[in-house]
C-alpha cells in the first residue's frame, strides 16, 4: 500500500476504496500483522515482481488464497528472497523447481555471475501457482502463460481499474503548462513510470529528435525516476535534445496526474514485456490522451482504436516516429483517439465494476465462471476461464496460419495435432531440433491428408521426427522414409516413446536429384517432401519427376520450404541483409562426420505453384505460416510498406506449406523458369 512507490500500491488503494463498499474487507500491509486465515471467507494476495512483495508471498505459500497476478513473472521477488538472503542453494533449488534442468543450469550461470538473474526465461510462478485457490489477471495473455506453468484452478480475468481524474484548478492543463513555460499550442509528449531502458525511452527519443526536425515546437517530459544503470541524460544531450527534453523525475501522485493531464500524446512502450498491466497507462486513457503503446503482451488486447501500436523490433523507431507526426500534425485525430479511449474504459475498467467482479469471483468462483459462461464469457469486461478438463495445449501447439491459404476444389480437411504426438517420439539427439521447429512439425502434420491402414505413406528426408505420427497420428498403415546416401543402403530404424510404445521403419538410401527412386510406379498414397528442395543443387525437376512416378493416381505431395518472399526477408534486403534463412556455407567436417546440407535455392509461394503446376499436380492449398516458432510482431512496418504501395501483403510468413494432387504426367520437365 502506499506510500510504497510501487504501481500496485496505487492500485490496490483505488481497488480497496470500491472493494471495501461491498464486503467488509481488512488490508495487511506488513510482516508485523498478526494474520488468522480462520477469521475470513476469502483472502486476497497482490503479487508483484519486487521486494515490497516478499511478506505477501511467503504469507500467500503458507496460507493459499486467491492470487492477483499483476505480471506472469517473479524471478526479481525470489532472488530477493533468496540470493539477497545469501541462500543460493533456495535459488537453485527454485529454479530447478521452475523450470527443470535447463532452468538449473542457468541458476549456475547466475551463481557464477556469468548472468544475472532472468526477467524473462524462468518465470518462478510456478510454485505460488501450485499453492492458489483461484487466479485473477487483468489480460489473456497473463492468463496463457499461468496456464502454461501448470495452473488448472479458476481464473478471473477482471481489467486493471482505471482512473477518471477531474484535474482541479491547482493541477489543470493550463496551470502545469506555465509552470513548465510552455503555452497551449506547444506539442507535448510524455512518458511515465519508472525511467528504465525496456520502456523504450532510447527508441523514443531517437524518434522524437526526427520530430523536432519536422515540428521545432514540440516538447518531450520524461516523469518517473531514473535507473541508477540507464543515463538518461546523457542520452538526451547526445541526441542535442537538452532544448526540448526536460527529465522531471519522481513525482507525487498529484504532481504526476498533473503533468500527464499537461501533455497532448502519452507513450507507454515496453520490450520485453510479461504481461504487466500499466497503472500509468490506466491513468492517461481515463485523461483522455492519445497514447501509444508496444504492440506486446497484455497491451495487444486494447481495443485498436483507443490507442497506436508499434511492434518492437528494427522498424520500431520508424513507426514511432510516423505516428508522433500524425498525432502532432493532427491534433484533431489525438483528441478524438482520446476521447474514444476515456469512454472505453468508463464503460469497461470503472474501479467500481471491477471491484464487484472481485467480491463476485472471490464469493464463488464457480457460480461465477458459469454466469460468465452463459454470457458468452463476458461479464462487465471480465472474461473468466475454468480449468480445462484435459491438460490444456502446450506452448508451441500450431494455431492458424498467419496467410490465408489458397485452396483447390479438393482442399484437404486440416486434422488437430498435439505437439506431444511429437516430442513423446523424440530422440535424444534431436530434441533441440525439434524444440526449434515445433511449430513446424505440427502444421505440417496437420495438413497432410488422414491415412488407413491400407494406405502408405513416404517421407522423404526422414530425421524420424515426425515419421512415427504418420502412422499412430495420421493412420497410415505403411509408412517408409528416405534419406541422401549411397544408393541400395537400407537402414532399419526403431524408437520408443516416452509411454514405451515401439515404432519402426525403413529408410532407404539414394541421391534424390539423380538416381531412380527404389519403388515401383504408383507406390505411395502420399508423399511428403519437407525442408529438402531448397538443399537442391543440380535438378530438382528430377526429384519432382520421381515423386509424381511413385504417386499413385489422385495421390497427394505435402511440400514445405522457407520463404524468401517473406517479411523477414524484405525487411533484411531493406536494412542491408542477405534475405534468405540459411545463407552461409558449411565449415568442413572432420572425416568420417556427416556433413549438414546448405541451403542453394530458397523459393518464393508462386515458384512452388509453378514446380507443381509443372509436375503434373492441382494445388490444394498454398499457404505460409511460422518456420521456426518465432513470430516476428518487428516487422509490421514491412506490411505498412506493402499495403502504402498496394503491393500484396499476403503469403509472407516464413515457411511455404503446399498440399497438390497428382493430376497426371509431369507437363515441362525443363521449365525456363526454373532452368537457363
Amino acid at each position: 500500500m502506499p506510500p510504497s512507490k510501487s504501481g500496485i500500491a496505487d492500485y490496490s488503494e483505488a481497488l480497496l476504496s470500491e472493494l471495501s463498499k461491498r464486503a467488509e474487507v481488512v488490508v495487511f500491509r506488513s510482516p508485523d500483522q498478526l494474520f488468522d486465515p480462520a477469521g475470513f471467507d476469502a483472502v486476497l494476495y497482490q503479487i508483484g515482481n519486487n521486494p515490497h512483495h516478499d511478506f505477501v508471498y511467503e504469507t500467500a505459500l503458507r496460507h493459499p488464497g486467491f492470487i492477483v497476478m499483476h505480471e506472469a513473472n517473479l524471478h526479481h521477488l525470489i532472488a530477493h528472497l533468496t540470493i539477497v538472503r545469501d541462500d543460493w542453494d533456495a535459488y537453485m533449488a527454485e529454479c530447478e523447481y521452475d523450470g527443470g534442468p535447463a532452468a538449473l543450469q542457468f541458476a549456475h550461470r547466475v551463481r557464477r555471475l556469468e548472468i544475472g538473474p532472468d526477467y524473462e526465461g524462468v518465470p518462478m510462478t510456478r510454485r505460488l501457482l501450485a499453492a492458489s485457490k483461484g487466479v485473477v489477471v487483468h489480460s489473456h495473455y497473463v492468463e496463457r502463460l499461468s496456464r502454461e506453468q501448470g495452473f488448472t484452478g479458476p481464473v478471473a480475468v477482471i481489467p486493471h481499474g482505471a482512473w477518471l481524474p477531474e484535474l482541479t484548478a491547482e493541477t489543470n492543463y493550463h496551470a502545469t503548462r506555465s509552470q513548465l513555460g510552455l503555452d497551449d499550442s506547444t506539442p507535448l509528449i510524455g512518458a511515465f513510470g519508472h525511467i528504465k531502458p525496456y520502456k523504450r525511452i532510447a527508441e523514443s527519443l531517437r524518434a522524437f529528435r526526427r520530430l523536432v526536425k519536422l515540428e521545432p515546437r514540440a516538447r518531450m517530459i520524461l516523469v518517473g525516476e531514473p535507473h541508477p544503470e540507464f543515463p538518461v541524460d546523457q542520452l538526451i544531450r547526445t541526441l542535442g535534445l537538452r532544448e526540448h527534453v526536460r527529465l522531471i523525475g519522481f513525482a507525487g501522485i498529484d504532481k504526476f496526474v498533473a503533468y500527464m493531464g499537461a501533455c497532448d500524446i502519452v507513450l507507454n512502450l515496453r520490450y520485453p514485456t510479461v504481461g504487466e498491466t500499466s497503472g500509468s497507462l490506466a491513468r492517461a486513457l481515463g485523461l483522455g490522451k492519445a497514447v501509444v503503446v508496444s504492440d506486446v503482451g497484455s497491451f495487444s488486447e486494447l481495443p485498436d482504436d483507443i490507442c497506436m501500436k508499434v511492434p518492437p523490433g528494427p522498424g520500431e523507431e520508424d513507426l514511432i516516429f510516423e505516428y508522433l507526426n500524425v498525432l502532432v500534425s493532427r491534433p484533431d485525430l489525438a483528441r478524438a483517439m482520446g476521447k474514444r479511449g476515456r469512454e472505453w474504459v468508463a464503460r469497461e475498467c470503472d474501479w467500481g465494476i471491477v471491484a464487484q467482479q472481485y467480491v463476485s469471483f472471490l464469493q464463488d468462483p464457480e457460480s461465477f465462471i458459469q454466469h460468465a459462461a452463459r454470457e458468452a464469457d463476458l461479464v462487465n469486461g471480465a472474461v473468466v476461464t475454468a480449468a480445462p478438463e484435459a491438460e490444456p495445449a502446450p506452448p508451441g501447439t500450431a494455431t492458424t496460419p498467419s496467410s490465408s491459404p489458397s485452396s483447390g476444389p479438393d482442399e484437404v480437411p486440416e486434422t488437430t495435432i498435439a505437439l506431444e504426438a511429437i516430442t513423446t517420439w523424440v530422440v535424444p539427439e534431436g530434441r533441440s531440433y525439434a524444440a526449434a521447429h515445433k511449430s513446424r512439425f505440427v502444421h505440417t502434420l496437420e495438413i497432410t491428408p488422414r491415412g488407413d491402414e491400407s494406405q502408405s505413406v513416404l517421407e522423404m528426408g526422414a530425421y524420424m521426427q515426425i515419421t512415427a505420427a504418420l502412422k499412430f497420428q495420421l493412420g497410415y498403415g505403411t509408412v517408409r522414409g528416405c534419406y541422401y546416401g549411397p544408393a541400395g543402403r537400407i537402414d532399419h530404424k526403431h524408437i520408443t516413446s516416452e509411454s514405451g510404445e515401439v515404432f519402426e521403419c525403413d529408410i532407404d538410401h539414394f541421391d534424390a536429384e539423380k538416381d531412380l527412386y527404389p519403388y515401383a510406379d504408383a507406390s505411395f498414397d502420399t508423399v511428403l517432401c519437407c525442408e529438402l528442395i531448397e538443399h537442391l543443387f543440380q535438378d530438382p525437376m528430377h526429384m519432382m519427376t520421381e515423386i509424381n512416378r511413385i504417386l499413385k493416381p489422385g495421390g497427394h505431395l505435402v511440400m514445405t520450404t522457407p520463404n524468401i518472399g517473406s517479411l523477414r526477408s524484405v525487411s533484411a534486403i531493406l536494412l542491408g541483409y542477405h534475405p534468405a534463412f540459411f545463407p552461409a556455407y558449411i565449415r568442413p567436417r572432420v572425416e568420417g562426420e556427416e556433413a549438414e546440407a546448405r541451403h542453394n535455392r530458397e523459393y518464393v509461394p508462386m515458384e512452388i505453384q509453378h514446380l507443381l503446376t509443372d509436375s503434373g499436380f492441382d494445388m490444394v492449398r498454398l499457404e505460409t505460416g511460422e518456420f521456426l516458432d518465432e513470430p516476428h510482431p518487428e516487422l509490421a512496418w514491412i506490411t505498412h510498406m506493402l499495403k502504402r504501395y498496394n503491393l500484396s501483403h499476403d503469403l509472407r510468413g516464413d515457411g511455404i506449406y503446399a498440399v497438390a494432387r497428382k493430376s497426371g504426367p509431369v507437363k515441362n520437365r525443363w521449365p525456363e523458369w526454373l532452368y537457363s
